[in-house]
């Protein structure tokens, strides 16, 4: 079998354990009509994170997000960014607001200039940046949600999933060293899940932290390294994605069920007599974890680089080896893909998908950059660190 010794840990991504850049404590807000928001909350947000916010609606998991960038002032406790208390003052508020951005989770609420680029602008030119600077933002913001052939368009004839990328887009503009995203899956069709949550892990490898919203466990139990769970205002969970779901009655309390592959993984554990934990993220590392061992043989998985790739190359590398497929990983990938006509067989969730195809014996190339090539050998890593997997990525010129 393919376990080890059953301790936990988080196998899609191995950090270390950073300063907090938010940290609240004793937060309590009361809205105007008595409701109260907050009671009480002290919570830490480590710096290069990524954090799932749970609960039930009506939790304060939005007046909570409204306070980490100072749009709301707390009635009681405070907010600590990079180890300063926020100060309330409108230069204070401006410097926090360039660090700590925030995608609410209707687009209308935050969209409200006529044309595309004019609204991904709004917040580079409030900085007081040069055009010339704010149309580099622009342009780079908008290629990353994929909108950028959409630059002119009004904002008012948006599909709602575009009006999201353009709050999104927005948001990245400003450069920001923390993302917030509140409920960013909901009324999205799975592709554009699946490019949202790899944009999310791009910006992450750069450095930012990235905190969401959400009420797909099945999102938060893949992605996040640590989940917060609020329920009536106060925090009743703060720790590891796997530990929480592990605690049944206080899952179903807060009105959730666990993610499939939680479960998958404790009937499975229950049948082999092997420990729940490491508990399996998603489908390939579920498999690694309880094949046999020399039950088949792994294919190769390829990664190649953006740099000169066409469709004449692509159609020669057809030619070589034919029965390989190639998919599409990353926002600059997709980009180039486009631009370049490319024919490739998968143009999104290409990891999940190449790794089930090398499972099953099969080869499979990954069309990406720089950043996913580490991202990859991270996460291979892992699996061999953990499960013994003997799989490498391996370079394709």
């Amino acid at each position: 079998m393919g376990y080890l010794d059953g301790s936990e840990f988080d196998l899609r991504v191995v950090t270390q354990v950073n300063e907090p850049v938010i940290k609240v404590e004793g937060l309590s807000y009361r809205y105007p009509n008595k409701t109260l928001a907050l009671d009480g909350v002290s919570l830490e947000i480590a710096k290069g994170s990524r954090v799932a916010l749970l609960g039930p609606n009506g939790a304060g998991k939005s007046t909570l997000f409204l306070h980490f960038n100072g749009i709301l002032k707390p009635r009681e406790g405070k907010v600590i960014f990079e180890g300063k208390e926020i100060k309330y003052g409108a230069k204070s508020l401006e410097e926090l607001r360039a660090k700590v951005a925030i995608v609410l989770q209707n687009p209308d609420d935050q969209i409200f200039s006529a044309t595309v680029e004019e609204d991904v602008a709004f917040g580079p030119i409030n900085l007081g940046l040069s055009m010339d600077e704010v149309e580099t933002r622009v342009t780079e913001a908008l290629d990353q949600v994929g909108l950028l052939d959409q630059r002119s368009k009004p904002t008012q004839q948006l599909s709602f999933g575009q009006r999201k990328r353009v709050s999104l887009a927005g948001a990245i503009a400003m450069r920001p060293e923390v993302l917030i995203m509140d409920e960013p899956t909901a009324g999205l069709d799975p592709r554009m899940v699946h490019e949202l949550l790899e944009l999310a892990d791009e910006l992450n490898h750069k450095g930012l932290t990235v905190i969401m919203s959400t009420h797909d466990v099945e999102c938060a139990y893949s992605w996040a390294d640590e989940v917060k769970v609020l329920e009536k205002g106060k925090v009743v969970y703060s720790g590891s994605t796997p530990g929480f779901f592990s605690e049944t009655v206080l899952v179903h309390r807060v009105g959730l069920t666990e993610p499939l592959l939680f479960e998958m993984n404790r009937s499975l554990s229950a049948v082999y007599g092997v420990p729940e934990a490491p508990h399996p993220r998603n489908i390939f590392e579920l498999e690694q974890k309880f094949r046999r061992d020399g039950d088949r043989q792994f294919g190769r998985l390829f990664v190649m680089p953006l740099d000169g790739l066409s469709q004449e190359r692509l159609t020669i590398l057809r030619k070589e080896m034919p029965q390989v497929r190639f998919g599409l990983l990353g926002s600059k990938a997709r980009k180039v893909g486009c631009a370049n006509g490319l024919d490739t067989d998968v143009r999104f969730d290409a990891l999940e998908k190449g790794l089930a195809e090398v499972s099953s014996g099969r080869d499979f190339v990954l069309i990406a950059d720089d950043a996913w090539h580490e991202m990859v050998e991270r996460r291979l890593e892992a699996n061999r660190e953990w499960y013994g997997t003997k799989l490498r990525l391996l370079p394709l010129s």
